[in-house]
């Protein structure tokens, strides 16, 4: 499975919901011409699966369809820069990407494959979680813009406990990796590696 930057993601995170991404924005003509584009692109990369068979056209089929979804996705987030619209930007990127390298696991078997595909997910997790947390950050404090003290009270409040749920997310899911990894050993070496798991990440 491909290693994602998370050091470019977490700065695209950190872009998109930017003052200056939010300023953008695009005629209705000029969206239709890129939806266009869009559309005949997939229609491209999808015929160039049809010679292929097995797992690597599975893998073909769904970069195609994965580089479509994220494209509509960034195409609606700079018609309609809200928050909300970059947010699914991020996770439409999350699960395009999770959803190849899970086809690549089909590649892997046994523990491999489940650490595999639980490692994806984690990714896949810590992404949505970052990007959840963003989200909520940036309507508390667009909130709080408009109020009074009391409410930026309450947006630090609200953007603490949403990156307290993306951390708790992100953890859980790290867990969920390491646990996999102890399932190929055997007796006192597993025992031994569930107990480093459970200390590790506090459960």
């Amino acid at each position: 499975m491909n290693k994602l930057n998370m050091t470019a993601i977490a700065a695209a995170i950190g872009l998109v919901f930017s003052a200056g991404a939010m300023a953008q924005n695009m005629s209705k003509d000029a969206y239709k011409a890129a939806d266009d584009l869009i559309a005949a692109e997939y229609t491209t990369d999808k015929a160039k699966c049809d010679p292929l068979s097995g797992n690597p056209k599975d893998i073909c089929i769904a970069e195609a369809k994965g580089k479509e979804k994220v494209a509509k996705a960034e195409l609606e987030a700079r018609y309609e820069p809200t928050a909300k619209n970059h947010y699914k930007a991020l996770v439409a990127k999350a699960e395009a990407d999770y959803a190849v390298a899970n086809q690549k696991c089909d590649d892997k078997s046994g523990n491999d494959k489940d650490v595999c595909v639980k490692e994806a997910k984690a990714v896949k997790t810590r992404i949505e979680a970052d990007a959840e947390a963003q989200m909520k950050t940036s309507d508390a404090n667009r909130a709080a813009s408009e109020k009074s003290a009391e409410a930026g009270m309450k947006a630090r409040v609200e953007g603490a406990e949403a990156r307290q749920e993306a951390t708790t997310e992100k953890v859980d899911a790290n867990y969920a990796v390491a646990k996999e990894k102890c399932d190929s050993l055997a007796s006192d070496a597993k025992t031994r590696c569930m107990d480093e798991a459970k200390a590790k990440y506090g459960k």
